[in-house]
């Protein structure tokens, strides 16, 4: 899928190829990538390269540099509402007019602030902020451009610091190359202990990333990683877009938490929050040089109504140079390997896709288009590939926008996924609203197998969207608080748990087998974690019990969690040893709603599921594509995945000569209710 290509030429309308029903939208679709053309062009001087534009972070902020042949530290700000700005901090004893600054056409504030003076004064780690004035009023600011902030921990005013450690980090290993396709492990930094705080860096990387690395994820999706007040707001409210997290430890723990991940062959994506930001004064952008409208829309348009956020204008220059900036700094000062992209839908329309069913094509095109953010998504792609050829790019899009996983110029948006999100909502709505007895076969396999044609997607269960509190866990919703005291090895015959136990395999195993050309987990609900996800705040008591991670549940081998949690590492096996999410074709063999069985086959591998509650099927014909004995290789109901071993390890179905459901051969399968059958043709 990812290497299929169109013919039409490179004019924006190469996705009419992969679905005709586009072919009334053809000048929609120039005029999408006419509109990216001219913006690149605009921004890149005609050359087509944002190489230079997207370079921001190195001319605004403090950045070290020569003025009249004499070394120094420039500092540089956008703010054309400003009627005076100056330089603040340890350095000048936080004198505001000490160190004024000058202002340009542009409305570019800038101060030079020479070595053979300020050597000694403005030093690495120290503070400082930018005082703006604006209608004679005067408030001081982070710098838009910092690169870390710190928060007093008596009343939690931010405050940005001068970072700029003498020696630079000494990367160990290079970026490793993803061999096959991604299998993605989304995890948060603080609330990856076990402890009732919050969770560093160093942790991270030392105690969990050879977690990951043992079950064989080669991702690793990172969230709240971009500066953020509120901890609670799980890192989707940005204020600093160039600071990491100070709450997780200093710029360089974050390049040895990368560092480390890459020598364990796995790659780092960052949780990419440009959809909106934080509505504060104090430490975010709103309101930078006094007006509503210098990084936002003005009025309404730059209100979120659902999100209480700030919505950027993606049609100003500046905006567009520092979010593109932003997009290259991550790549360029920490060797990230690709970013998830948060609230795509909320940036494409201008309704930002509440409450939409996205049901025609008309949705896709027209006046409910916000035409500069899906330029400016395009550009950002563009940045990412022009500064890692090889970065991964991820949408979080539940509108189902065409060409969002294709090429620019064939009219997509660029992106190298999209995020599978129906899937998630579909489990949970099953698992609300449906018996066993009605869960529906054909209904289960045309949802995982709908996604646009040509478009990798990244599957998944659950994320920790449906972790947060207000929803479950599908461990959760499947056990309940029987997870809190019957899952032990010893307690056996609970109905709850032995269903719990089985169904947790089998929509995992169905949703990696089907759900896409990738697959991501949110940590812990791969050995189903018991809670849900509840950060510190007024509502709870400030309390850390709900925002951490018990990885003493998966580590008891005396507890069901590790089985679980083994067959996980057995489930990615299949990617890792037969590619299995860059096979193609997938064909539905076998859908009998009232058996509730479902086999279907992705290239050579069959996968054979038994959902009933009760009733095992002996003898199952069904027909397969190889003329070849088939193996059974991965079994949900083996003893180690906490089942019952009712079919042997390494179980051989031959193959027989009787057509079936349109194939030449046929096999005969065991397959007990409750349980799923992977297997591989001999030879």
């Amino acid at each position: 899928m990812a290497d299929l290509r169109t013919t039409s030429p490179p004019d924006g309308t190469g996705l009419i190829d992969l679905d005709p029903w586009l072919g009334s939208y053809a000048d929609a679709l120039r005029y999408r990538y006419g509109r990216y053309r001219e913006k690149r062009d605009q921004l890149s001087g005609g050359s087509g390269v944002l190489e230079g534009f997207s370079r921001g972070h190195d001319y605004f902020g403090l950045n070290r540099g020569m003025h009249e042949g004499q070394p120094g530290i420039w500092y540089r700000e956008w703010a054309p509402g400003a009627e005076a700005a100056s330089l603040i901090g340890d350095f000048n004893g936080w004198d505001r007019s000490a160190h004024p600054m000058t202002r340009d056409d542009f409305g570019i504030w800038s101060l030079f602030l020479p070595d053979d003076a300020y050597a000694d004064r403005l030093v690495h780690t120290g503070r400082v902020k930018v005082h703006i004035v604006h209608r004679g009023h005067g408030r001081d600011r982070i710098p838009a451009y910092i690169r870390r902030v710190l928060f007093d921990p008596t009343n939690h005013m931010p405050v940005g610091q001068y970072w700029s450690p003498p020696e630079p980090y000494p990367w160990r290993h290079e970026r490793p190359q993803l061999a096959c396709q991604p299998r993605i492990y989304e995890a948060h930094v603080g609330m990856a202990t076990e402890h009732e705080r919050v969770g560093t860096f160093g942790e991270f990387a030392e105690r969990v990333l050879p977690r990951i690395a043992r079950c064989g994820y080669n991702a690793v999706q990172l969230m709240a990683i971009q500066e953020h007040p509120y901890y609670a707001s799980f890192g989707y409210q940005v204020s600093n877009f160039f600071a990491v997290s100070s709450r997780f430890g200093t710029p360089e723990d974050f390049k040895y938490l990368i560092d480390t991940a890459h020598g364990l062959g796995i790659l780092v994506l960052l949780d990419l929050v440009h959809s909106n930001a934080v509505k504060n004064i104090h430490d975010g952008l709103n309101n930078f040089d006094g007006t509503d409208h210098q990084y936002f829309h003005s009025g309404p348009r730059g209100e979120h109504p659902a999100w209480d956020s700030r919505l950027f204008d993606y049609d100003k220059y500046e905006v567009l140079r520092f979010l593109l900036s932003n997009v290259r700094f991550w790549l360029d000062e920490y060797r990230l390997d690709g970013f998830r992209f948060d609230g795509v839908t909320s940036m494409m329309y201008l309704d930002h896709g509440l409450g939409k069913p996205f049901t025609c094509y008309d949705d896709y095109f027209g006046p409910g288009i916000d035409e500069p953010a899906v330029t400016y998504l395009q550009l950002a792609n563009q940045v990412a590939h022009e500064a890692y050829p090889q970065a991964v790019t991820i949408a979080e899009d539940v509108s189902g926008m065409v060409g969002m996983a294709r090429p620019i110029d064939e009219g997509g948006i660029g992106f190298d996924y999209r995020l599978a999100m129906g899937i998630p909502d579909y489990w949970i709505k099953i698992l609300k609203e449906r018996s066993d007895e009605q869960w529906p076969m054909g209904e289960i396999y045309h949802t995982l197998t709908n996604r646009r044609y040509g478009e990798n997607h990244i599957a998944y269960a659950e994320s920790h969207d449906q972790a947060m509190v207000g929803d479950k866990t599908i461990a959760f919703w499947l056990m309940d608080a029987d997870m809190y005291w019957l899952m032990s090895k010893g307690e056996t015959g609970n109905v709850v748990i032995e269903r719990g136990m089985a169904l947790h395999k089998m929509i995992r195993l169905i949703t990696f087998a089907l759900g896409g050309e990738g697959y991501l987990n949110f940590m812990g609900n791969e050995f189903g974690h018991p809670e849900w996800i509840d950060f510190p705040r007024e509502g709870n008591g400030f309390s850390y019990k709900y925002a951490r991670r018990q990885w003493s549940l998966i580590d008891d081998p005396t507890l069901r969690y590790r089985d679980l949690g083994n067959f996980d590492c057995e489930m990615l096996a299949l990617d890792q040893r037969y590619r299995l999410l860059s096979e193609h074709p997938i064909e539905g063999l076998s859908v009998h709603e009232d058996h509730k069985i479902l086999a279907f086959r992705r290239g050579p591998i069959v996968f054979v599921f038994n959902f009933h509650p009760s009733e095992s099927r002996a003898d199952y014909r069904i027909g397969v594509p190889a003329r070849a004995d088939y193996r059974l290789t991965l079994n949900t109901d083996d003893f180690w995945f906490g089942g019952h071993g009712l079919v042997s390890t390494g179980q051989v179905y031959p193959a027989q000569s009787v057509p079936y459901d349109g194939h030449a051969q046929s096999i005969q399968v065991y397959v007990p209710a409750r349980t799923a059958q992977v297997l591989l043709p001999e030879g």
